[in-house]
């Protein structure tokens, strides 16, 4: 199951945290994200303990959004060692989002 990355919990799983974090900005009436949401699940499952993935509600967090400017949703931000290494914005497709993240493991 995806991680539910807060602004709460931001600093410490995905800055602090050594390795590769995969956060998708999402809200409950975007259509789009509504389409994304299983692909992001599916690669919680497939990279379980080599990655964190996870989403951040954008209506219940309004700190880390705003901090990486996040306008349109869904974005999803690939970050390693703290620091954002792709960003992606709208629906893509599983592949191209499990490529993005084997580049960077």
């Amino acid at each position: 199951m995806a991680f539910e990355f807060t602004d709460a919990n931001f600093q410490e799983v995905a800055l602090d945290k050594e390795g590769v974090a995969v956060v998708d900005f999402w809200a409950e009436w975007c259509g789009p994200c509504k389409m994304i949401g299983p692909v992001i699940e599916e690669l919680a499952t497939d990279f379980d303990g080599k990655v964190t993935v996870g989403k951040m509600n954008v209506d219940s967090n309004k700190d880390i959004p705003m901090k990486y400017g996040v306008r349109s949703i869904p974005t999803i931000l690939i970050l390693k060692n703290g620091e954002i290494v792709d960003k992606h914005v709208g629906v893509t497709s599983k592949q191209a989002l499990a490529d993005k993240i084997n580049a960077h493991l």
